[in-house]
């Protein structure tokens, strides 16, 4: 009996011990990569898209930091420079939003598809998640651009089997209450329109993060 009894002691203290460890989560890490729709063009830091994203999160439940490497005025070609210093190693995932400025500048689409095929790539190569941001190319580049921009971004989730934010100005391109004086840009009230619509997305996200790691 004393054995049986030292036994379930034994069982007993173990699932104590173990309580602890099974009920913390680690924390994940994410790095928001894009221009000036990302590093939150004329808004307070507070306003930024990121950070508006990990408090909605955090707000949900989720432990998540999402830092923001969003540069003004930043292209494919530019992303690319700078990708492998702007996502320090123990970064868990990589929400990349870039493209906009290459379709402003016209830029030919098969640069830009190159560009962020190699950084989805070094992305890949070391084991960093990565969440696609899509654009669409302004109506005043033409059907031709149109034609062979828009396709980039679900071809490219399709192909790598990443995820895909279809376009990232959703619910706010259209209505100029939400955006600020240069027409182009999101203001707060229209950052928190995008917050909403990204939000599952991003919520499925960080689950499969979580659930890779």
């Amino acid at each position: 009996m004393r054995i049986k009894g030292f036994a379930g002691f034994l069982l007993a203290f173990t699932v104590l011990l173990a309580l602890p460890l099974a009920g913390h989560a680690a924390t994940i890490n994410l790095v928001a990569v894009g221009d000036s729709l990302m590093a939150g063009y004329q808004l307070p830091p507070q306003d930024a898209f990121p950070t508006r994203l990990e408090k909605a999160l955090r707000d949900k439940g989720h432990d998540v930091t999402i830092a923001n490497a969003g540069v003004s005025g930043d292209t494919t070609s530019g992303g690319l420079a700078r990708i492998d210093w702007s996502v320090p190693d123990g970064t868990d995932g990589v929400i990349l939003e870039l493209g906009a400025n290459d379709a402003l500048r016209g830029i030919a689409p098969e640069e830009s598809r190159r560009n962020l095929t190699a950084m989805i790539d070094k992305l890949k190569a070391r084991g960093i998640a990565v969440l696609l941001v899509g654009m669409l190319a302004p109506p005043n580049m033409g059907g031709d651009y149109a034609g062979r921009f828009n396709p980039i971004y679900p071809e490219l989730s399709k192909s790598h089997g990443i995820p895909l934010y279809p376009f990232f100005l959703d619910g706010v391109v259209e209505d100029a209450a939400l955006k600020i004086e240069d027409g182009m840009h999101p203001n707060g009230d229209g950052i928190g329109v995008m917050v909403e619509r990204f939000l599952p997305v991003a919520e499925e996200f960080i689950g499969s993060v979580a659930n890779d790691g």
